[in-house]
């Protein structure tokens, strides 16, 4: 039987750790600052003064976000291991930062913050209009990320004692260069490298970081617009996500230590998992549309309940099932929250 030491710092997520400011708006303002639903993106100027008029106009919560750390701290909660993750990101020296650094550290994270002197911690707005959302992130400090920071002897021990690593597509924007070791050290050691294709823009636009990260992933997540994307931008003319995702998981490796498996999520319809050119799918927990309050951070819950089931080395039916059992309870709930405990047999 494995004891819980045998998990101490066992997953390890480095990103960009946001405050996300949330509200329901109308569709007058996602016309006004021309904003898709179920899209992710990063604030242009025109945006800017979103986040003022946000907390004006509607009702606004701020809730611990960014991607990769909702995924860690959900695994956090479905492991119920102290100290079994362990998190890397850039905050601001204000108090979004302290709360943020607060909200992770009661969550059970073991949390390796940068903090830079200058910069606010980053925001993400997050609209929501009948259950759907549309994330606009203005990135601030998490921007600010530097790979000195990782290379410091108590937060490279970190990655030293993971054995497994989940780094959010978003990432690729900040610090290709933190990524590049991460992944470099995954390789030389048979510990298992995971990312997600995170958003359209970051396969469209951030293309070649991510073609660079590819041969090093032994797990790919993204859901089914963000894979419909990468097909489009390698030219490979289908839209039908069982065939992308078979595609996306015979990419070259760099090591032959695992093969690559490609997860993609669509919502209420079932997921896709692709491994040895064969499709599985796996239906998701039906939700009456009532009991839906907002999509934020559904794909993140989704991440973290199939890793904390990954790191158990559950078979992948498990680890898919884990992920569609937190996705479940965090769409039911404001944000990326979960309840103290989970009830997930």
């Amino acid at each position: 039987m494995a004891s819980s030491s045998d998990f101490d710092g066992i997953l390890l997520g480095m990103g960009n750790p946001l405050l996300d400011v949330s509200a329901v708006v109308d569709q007058d303002f996602l016309t006004k600052y021309d904003i898709k639903l179920n899209n992710a993106i990063l604030a242009e100027d025109k945006h800017l003064p979103m986040y003022d008029e946000m907390s004006q106009k509607f009702n606004v919560e701020y809730i611990a976000g960014g991607a990769t750390q909702n995924s860690i701290k959900v695994a956090q909660w479905m492991l119920q291991i102290p100290g079994a993750t362990s998190y890397m990101g850039s905050i601001g020296k204000d108090k979004y930062g302290e709360a943020m650094k607060k909200d992770a550290t009661a969550a059970g994270v073991n949390v390796h913050y940068y903090e830079d002197e200058s910069t606010a911690t980053g925001t993400c707005g997050v609209c929501v209009l009948g259950g759907e959302r549309s994330l606009i992130a203005n990135l601030s400090a998490a921007n600010c990320y530097k790979v000195e920071h990782l290379k410091k002897h108590e937060n490279w021990a970190l990655v030293e004692k993971a054995k497994f690593y989940y780094i959010a597509g978003f990432f690729l924007t900040v610090s290709p260069e933190s990524i590049q070791l991460v992944r470099e050290h995954a390789a030389a050691n048979n510990k298992v490298f995971t990312m997600n294709l995170s958003a359209p823009f970051i396969c469209e636009f951030f293309k070649d970081v991510q073609e660079k990260c590819l041969p090093y992933m032994d797990y790919v997540f993204g859901n089914e617009t963000e894979a419909r994307t990468f097909s489009r931008v390698h030219g490979w003319e289908t839209d039908d996500v069982e065939q992308i995702a078979i595609k996306i998981s015979q990419l070259p490796k760099a090591t032959g230590t695992y093969k690559r498996t490609t997860v993609i999520t669509q919502g209420a319809d079932p997921v896709v998992v692709a491994e040895d050119g064969k499709v599985k799918k796996y239906p998701v927990i039906h939700l009456p549309k009532e009991k839906l309050v907002d999509t934020n951070g559904a794909g993140d819950a989704f991440v973290g309940g199939f890793l904390s089931h990954l790191v158990h080395g559950k078979a992948i039916e498990e680890c898919v099932r884990a992920g569609c059992y937190a996705s479940n309870v965090v769409i039911q709930r404001s944000g990326c929250t979960y309840p103290e405990k989970p009830d997930f047999n």
